[in-house]
């Protein structure tokens, strides 16, 4: 396995999680070229080895390369990995489908659904660059970036609908500090990184306005039964949902202030309007995007969602942060957990 790891690979998107997925890439073994929309910040990671702008203190490998030309960047690339915000996923591919090399494996490093479509970004990735979905792989788990830009060893989980390609993916993905799992259910590795964001920005929300451990304790347990009957509801395994892309990735958005998701939600309950977060946030919380289109999906399916509904009414206006509470259900009647 060691010998067919790709030594040359692309990673497009320079934001923290690009480039840390990248530097893990190059501590893998990898040459990598990262494809930075600004050449400001593609100089400095080239000539300096750092990205201040959103990996401040971090040095980056020497065989880590940026370059502002994305067709630069994927020239002769035996993998490409995909890191930009989900709602600029397609506008992306349409501007590299003739440049991605034939029969590579593409991977989404994103945590996302499209607000047009409720589509996965693997969906996209298959519908915009016109692959076999077997050359597709997604990568998910408990990644906050800067911890593992500092080397604090964690876990991920690569899924593929060909266990090839996610064994291949996940190989040149494991460093002395980062191992990547594998496993084929690609619809609830990627809706548990979708799902555990929206979760997120619950927690921030009753951590703004104060509510202490046991809301929530409660609203993270809660949240990962719906995480998990959503899922289920479009093919997932329930399994999934109780591994390194469910759970492990709620803990990790949930419990920590480096979460964009977790910080977002903090805002709101401490009384700021959604455009004032958005203004503040440096970079991009999914989580935020992603509430309109899974509720929408969750409609579709027949799964009531209390708590997600609960934070699209906080995002809109209409619902007192302090009221946020994991208890909701549809009836007062008591319930099976």
């Amino acid at each position: 396995m060691r010998d067919s790891i790709p030594r040359r690979v692309a990673v497009l998107g320079s934001g923290s999680w690009g480039t840390t997925f990248a530097k893990v890439l190059a501590e893998g073994g990898a040459d990598v070229t990262l494809w930075a929309r600004r050449p400001e910040v593609a100089r400095e990671i080239t000539e300096s080895k750092r990205n201040s702008d959103y990996l401040p203190g971090i040095n980056l490998p020497r065989t880590l390369v940026a370059t502002p030309s994305v067709e630069q960047a994927l020239a002769g690339a035996e993998q490409v990995h995909l890191s930009v915000p989900s709602q600029t996923l397609r506008d992306n591919l349409t501007a590299i489908r003739g440049m991605v090399p034939s029969g590579v494996p593409v991977v989404s490093l994103m945590k996302g659904v499209e607000k047009a479509t409720g589509l996965r970004m693997s969906e996209v990735i298959e519908a915009e660059l016109g692959i076999d979905r077997d050359l597709i792989a997604v990568a998910s788990g408990p990644n906050l970036a800067l911890e593992i830009a500092k080397r604090q060893p964690t876990a991920a989980v690569v899924s593929s609908y060909s266990l090839d390609t996610a064994t291949l993916v996940a190989a040149t993905a494991t460093n002395p500090y980062f191992r990547s799992f594998v496993n084929t259910d690609v619809i609830g590795t990627e809706f548990g990184g979708v799902l555990k964001n929206l979760i997120a920005v619950a927690i921030g929300i009753v951590d703004g306005v104060g509510y202490g451990e046991n809301t929530k304790a409660s609203i993270i347990t809660r949240g990962l039964a719906e995480m998990t009957a959503f899922a289920v509801s479009f093919g997932a395994k329930a399994e999934t949902l109780a591994g390194l892309a469910g759970l492990g990735d709620l803990i990790a958005t949930c419990e920590s202030p480096l979460s964009r998701n977790n910080t977002a939600g903090r805002l709101l309950g401490q009384g700021y309007a959604f455009g004032d977060v958005v203004r503040q946030m440096n970079q991009t919380a999914e989580g935020l995007a992603s509430v309109a289109p899974i509720l929408e999906l969750a409609r579709s399916r027949g799964v009531d969602m209390p708590i997600v509904q609960q934070v699209a009414e906080v995002l809109a206006g209409t619902l007192d942060p302090r009221n946020i509470a994991p208890h909701l259900t549809e009836t007062d009647e008591p319930q099976g957990e």
